[in-house]
This record gives structure tokens, sequence and C-alpha cells, in this order.
């Protein structure tokens, strides 16, 4: 097994995915309530952090440009349809968890699908923002 954080030049490094939300009440009730993220710290009703699974899941509200990023503004997603990120969990029994959240208010864009060697299925938070539920293994 290899060591964490190898090849990264900082040993203690943790990363935190970001999502640019446009209504950080409604994202935290839907990654803690729906999803069961744990809420972790709020930070002045612009962002809140989460653990999500072992790993920090950041919600923050868009903004402009700022002196360490001079040409980038943040913003939530325009087109829930046009996708150039998305999370992944990795779950033991995916329809398990499929209906568990979908009981929790989740909407999937489909029932979990066995591909054969995985089964996987997809729903979005508020924003638009794609989550993957994925399990190895499928049953075909």
């Amino acid at each position: 097994m290899s060591e964490p954080n190898v090849g990264f030049p900082e040993t203690e490094a943790a990363v935190t995915q970001i999502l640019v939300v446009s209504d950080v009440e409604r994202s935290k009730r839907f990654w803690t309530e729906v999803v069961g993220a744990e809420l972790y710290r709020e930070y002045g009703g612009t962002s809140v952090v989460l653990r999500l699974a072992g790993a920090w899941l950041l919600l923050v509200t868009g903004g402009g440009p700022s002196d360490d990023k001079p040409t980038v503004t943040l913003a939530a997603p325009s087109d829930p349809d046009q996708v150039s990120h998305l999370m992944t969990v990795r779950v033991r029994d995916c329809r398990h968890v499929y209906e568990t959240l979908r009981a929790r208010g989740a909407q999937f864009l489909t029932p979990p699908h066995d591909w054969g060697a995985e089964i996987r299925c997809y729903l979005r938070d508020p924003d638009g923002h794609l989550l993957e539920l994925s399990q190895a293994g499928g049953g075909r």
C-alpha cells in the first residue's frame, strides 16, 4: 500500500471540493439533510464547511475576481446539463443508498444502472452540481 500524498510536496495536505452555490442555506440543508454530510463550520452566510465520506466539502457563494485570482469569477452552474466537474461517492450498495437518499427527497436522473463491472446513478444538488453514486462489481 502506498503512502498518502506520495509525490505531493506536503504530507499533511487534504483535498477540499468547493461548490459554488446560489443559496448557501438551501444547499446546506440539501447536503446535510438529504445526502447526510456533517456540518463542520459556517462563515457569515457566505460559506459552509461540511464533511462527507471522509472528505471536505465547501459550499460558497459566487464572487468576482480577487487579488489572488484576478481573472476568475466564481458562479453557480448556469446549465446543469453542461458539466465540467462532478463528484463520485463509491458505495457498497448503490441501490440501497439510492433508495435511502430518494426517501430523503433526492431527485435522481435515473434509477441505478448496472453496467456489469459497475452500478451507478446520478443526482443533482439544488444548483445542478452532479453527484455520482458508484458501486464496483455490478450483477449482470
